[in-house]
């Protein structure tokens, strides 16, 4: 899952940057509000979840592995 959200964001959203798991994309700027959005479409048509607005938080999206353990969290409730 964390290469799919890794390769997503890096080939999609960051035009090839290099990121580790960790980064934070949030407060570093590596991420708008735009591309979050772009983040959530994709997430939730390749892992076939609803990500709810009121879950579209900095403490659900800050790295790759804090995206993660959300989507494990919704895919398994």
């Amino acid at each position: 899952m964390k290469d799919h959200i890794r390769t997503f964001i890096v080939d999609h959203l960051l035009s090839g940057k290099s990121i580790s798991d960790d980064d934070d994309l949030l407060l570093s700027g590596l991420l708008d509000s735009m591309n979050v959005m772009r983040l959530v479409m994709h997430l939730e048509t390749a892992f076939s979840v609803k990500v709810p607005p009121q879950d579209v938080v900095i403490e659900n999206f800050t790295s790759v592995d804090t995206i993660a353990a959300y989507l494990g969290k919704r895919t398994t409730a």
